[in-house]
């Protein structure tokens, strides 16, 4: 069956564009039986709780990191708690973080004693607008968090610079980003540490899982110390850890399971190969809508030396003055009735939730994220005014795992069909909620 970008929209009673059969176009993680054996390995050791398969993951994950040390943990969030703490962020502290992202970029902080100021993104990038930094930093902040939102390297050429001036440590939150190049060098190289989750969910996944990777020898070991006691032995290059050796600094337990480990393993080896096939996917759904009135590409310019790794959850780019003024939502609701998948929005900005303004997490008797300030740090609607609208013109498009071109095609077409008639959808639009994206996503 043929649809061309003439034929009657799907939401008004016309033919679907996608009409193929697509299960195996999104089928993620790739497991085979190289994967199960290495489960059934840990599994019939009983070896779950064990190192030493971990340890092997570690020192192959460094390897292809080029960094000296790894640090498996037991979720992405664990690895971004260990992280600050393996930065010396403590009670008072302030951590600079882009405002729309996964709350674990952030809000393991409040139980360091620590507290989170929000920077505005770039509308493009999605990412931390450099330019909106150093307005943020204070004589209490100690890092800057630099997420690679859905795989889009952040400017680290000026990001860094900012950081060496003020002595501030940079964490790099690399959940969306693995493998992922900037300037030819992967993402996760470029700071203090970097920390990341390798839920089933990402594009390296290997079970409910993270990962850590520094150069630096006082980090990996504070990081160590604070979640991983069975590896805290008392004999630690950093001389003020050995007196607390054998319980975990902070009465975590970190550690990785071993199936998990097993499968990373077994995925690192096929992984850049893989995502290979992914970017290729993605840039062929875009490269055909090149051009479409009102959609632009979240994606690196070509010939910059950066990649998009796995390209996790996918965006768009939406200029609803482009399309005659069609709300995203309308504009969303047509491209699913044309059977490809499209939601308005992204991450919700963090500075806008109870959390970050009212709640009392802890009974400090204040809001948790002014604890430890001497000042109301609480950022009121407008302030972030780049990361208060990107709900209203982001949308998320199909993350292709296999570069199937017929199939992408289709998919292709039901957005470019949308776009080009979007005149036919003005009648009866509904318009906008007053908010969308999710805190979850």
């Amino acid at each position: 069956m043929t649809i061309s970008t003439t034929s009657r929209l799907a939401f008004l009673g016309g033919k679907q564009a996608v009409h193929d059969s697509q299960e195996e176009l999104f089928k993620w993680p790739i497991v085979t039986s190289e994967d199960e054996k290495a489960v059934l390995d840990v599994l019939r050791k009983g070896s779950m709780s064990g190192t030493d398969v971990t340890m092997q993951f570690e020192q192959e994950f460094g390897a292809w990191m080029g960094l000296d040390y790894a640090l498996g943990c037991c979720s992405g969030t664990a690895s971004l708690h260990s992280a600050m703490f393996g930065c010396g962020i403590g009670v008072g502290d302030e951590i600079i973080c882009q405002s729309p992202t996964f709350w674990a970029s952030a809000l393991q902080c409040f139980s360091l004693g620590a507290t989170v100021v929000f920077a505005d993104i770039e509308p493009d990038t999605l990412n931390i607008d450099p330019d909106d930094i150093e307005r943020h930093i204070s004589d209490r902040t100690r890092a800057i968090m630099v997420v690679h939102y859905t795989g889009y390297p952040a400017d680290m050429d000026r990001i860094r610079p900012i950081a060496q001036k003020h002595g501030l440590k940079i964490i790099e939150d690399v959940s969306h980003a693995q493998g992922a190049l900037y300037k030819g060098r992967k993402v996760g190289t470029f700071g203090d540490v970097a920390a990341m989750s390798l839920m089933s969910g990402k594009s390296f996944a290997t079970g409910e899982a993270g990962i850590l990777v520094t150069n630096d020898r006082e980090i990996y070991e504070r990081a160590m110390a604070f979640g991983h006691y069975e590896r805290y032995k008392g004999n630690f290059e950093t001389e003020d850890l050995n007196a607390y050796y054998g319980l975990p600094l902070g009465g975590y337990k970190y550690r990785m399971n071993q199936m998990c480990s097993a499968v990373g393993r077994v995925q690192l080896k096929y992984y850049d190969e893989r995502i290979q096939e992914i970017q290729d996917g993605m840039n062929r759904f875009w490269d055909l809508l090149e051009g479409v009135p009102g959609l632009k590409a979240h994606r690196v310019p070509e010939d910059s030396g950066n990649t998009m790794g796995g390209w996790y959850n996918p965006k768009g780019l939406y200029n609803t003055e482009e399309l005659e003024g069609l709300s995203i939502t309308r504009f969303a609701e047509a491209v699913r009735a044309e059977g490809s998948s499209c939601s308005p929005g992204m991450n919700k900005p963090l500075h806008r939730h109870p959390l970050l303004n009212t709640c009392d997490v802890y009974g400090h008797g204040k809001p948790t994220r002014l604890a430890h300030s001497d000042r109301d740090l609480r950022q009121p609607k407008g302030s972030l005014p780049v990361s208060e609208s990107t709900e209203f013109h982001t949308f998320n498009v199909p993350w292709f795992k296999h570069d199937t071109p017929e199939l992408i095609e289709q998919h292709a077409l039901a957005f470019r069909k949308v776009a080009e008639q979007a005149n036919d959808l003005l009648t009866d639009d509904p318009g906008n909620p007053s908010g969308m994206g999710e805190w979850i996503t």
